[in-house]
C-alpha cells in the first residue's frame, strides 16, 4: 500500500483596515529607552515602535535622534489609517521627548493637544524613622 501524504493549507486572516481620523500618541521617554505608541480615542494600540526595536544599542536608545527616526517610521505605519488629528501624552524625564515632539510637529499632522502626565510624587516616600542613640 502506498501512503499519500495530505498538505494541509492554512489560510490567513485578512487584516481589516481601520480608518482613524483622530488618534492618540503616548511618549515615554526614560533615561534608557523612548516608546510610542498610537491608539484610537478609546484607547485601542494601532502601532507602536521603540528606539531598540529600530535597531540602536545601548545610551544611543534614548537620544533625541533615535527619537526622530522612530516616530518618522511609526507615522508611515499609521499613514493607511487616515488620521489628521491626534493628541500627544508625553511622559518620563529622557531626552527622547524632545526629539519626538519635533519630529511629529515636522510631520505636518494637526496637534489638538499636548499633555504631560509624567508621575509626580506629592510627598514622596515615608521618612527613615529617627536614630536613637
Amino acid at each position: 500500500m502506498v501512503e499519500e501524504k495530505q498538505k494541509v493549507v492554512v489560510k490567513k486572516k485578512k487584516k481589516k483596515k481601520v480608518i482613524i481620523t483622530q488618534g492618540r500618541i503616548y511618549v515615554l521617554a526614560t533615561y534608557n529607552n523612548t516608546i510610542i505608541t498610537f491608539t484610537d480615542q478609546n484607547g485601542n494600540v494601532i502601532a507602536q515602535n521603540s528606539s531598540g526595536h529600530m535597531g540602536f544599542k545601548g545610551p544611543k536608545k534614548a537620544t533625541p535622534y533615535a527619537a526622530g527616526i522612530i516616530i518618522k517610521n511609526l507615522l508611515d505605519k499609521i499613514k493607511e489609517t487616515g488620521v489628521k488629528d491626534i493628541v500627544i501624552y508625553l511622559k518620563g524625564i529622557g531626552s527622547g521627548r524632545d526629539g519626538a515632539l519635533r519630529a511629529i510637529t515636522a510631520a505636518g499632522l494637526n496637534i489638538i493637544a499636548i499633555s504631560d502626565i509624567t508621575p509626580i510624587p506629592h510627598n514622596g516616600c515615608r521618612q527613615k524613622k529617627p536614630r536613637r542613640v
